[in-house]
């Protein structure tokens, strides 16, 4: 029988992983409401990050997360780049299948040059704080945690600011919606799925870095977080930025509900169910439709 006060923690930390997992989440929603694309090399752009944040921290000894000052403009120009000079150049009829064959190899390559340069070798951040807790009304709750969920939610918050109150977003939103529509009201779309495209990585950079405060790396990371990051997207609607983030929240505190009698191995399984179950009664996904509308 578990106690409240462990159940309590676990609701917690659910929620604190959710939010993490809302960010990392975000940018494969962009992708594909901008271009029905499917970026596999989303989590390797992932992973790539938080060995950036890693080597950084060894190199200077500086607090990891000022890695960020250089990775996000990167990686936002690599997405950029990547969308005008790779995909854009798909074929409409293939696009679908061809990107996903595309980023792939991007996935692999990432994964490839990692290897090389730090072999497979297991790597985890240590620094002042790693090992911190606060109390929170009898629960523990780890700073790195805490740091992450406060970064994925400044994320969210300026991504959600820059669709919802800039020219810029209102360009990405009609681009979203209705690439015909928006060309004919003079957007530029390409511009515009560019610009989507780099700010899908630019989250990535986030999420890499509040990844590696708090977890072990490792070059082929990126396949574990494959699964987890499509059952999101398909769960919260394929195109709703707002939809992934509940979904993620919800199966945040699942996952970590379910490792009390499960374990953690076992609790994972929560994520292709939820995508089963969706793809069976709502393949629009539970929190899309209205939501993908309005963002």
């Amino acid at each position: 029988m578990f106690s409240g006060a462990l159940i309590f923690q676990s609701l917690i930390l659910g929620i604190l992983l959710g939010g993490l997992y809302a960010l990392l989440a975000a940018g494969l929603t962009l992708y594909f409401g901008i271009m029905r694309v499917v970026m596999l090399a989303h989590s390797a752009f992932i992973i790539l990050s938080a060995y950036v944040a890693w080597r950084f921290h060894e190199v200077t000894g500086l607090d990891p997360l000022l890695s960020l000052l250089g990775t996000v403009p990167i990686f936002f120009a690599v997405g950029y780049l990547t969308q005008r000079f790779l995909l854009a150049r798909l074929k409409p009829a293939t696009m679908t299948m061809m990107s996903v064959l595309l980023t792939f190899a991007i996935a692999l390559v990432i994964e490839g040059a990692l290897g090389m340069a730090y072999t497979g070798t297991q790597r985890r951040i240590n620094i002042s704080y790693s090992a911190s807790s606060v109390e929170f009304f009898g629960a523990q709750i780890p700073v790195v945690q805490i740091i992450s969920f406060g970064l994925a939610a400044v994320s969210l918050g300026v991504l959600y600011l820059v669709m919802k109150k800039t020219r810029l977003g209102r360009a990405l939103r009609a681009t979203i919606q209705h690439p015909e529509a928006a060309q004919l009201v003079g957007i530029d779309t390409n511009r515009a799925a560019g610009i989507g495209f780099g700010l899908g990585l630019a989250t990535a950079a986030v999420g890499g870095a509040a990844l590696a405060l708090q977890a072990t790396i490792y070059p082929s990371l990126h396949w574990h977080w494959i699964g987890p990051l499509m059952a999101i997207i398909v769960v919260g609607g394929l195109g709703s930025i707002p939809g992934a983030a509940i979904a993620a929240m919800l199966l945040g505190i699942l996952l970590v509900m379910l490792q009390l009698p499960l374990g953690s191995t076992w609790a994972q399984t929560v994520f292709y169910l939820a995508l089963f179950l969706t793809l069976m009664v709502r393949p629009q996904g539970f929190f899309g439709g209205r939501l993908a509308q309005r963002f």
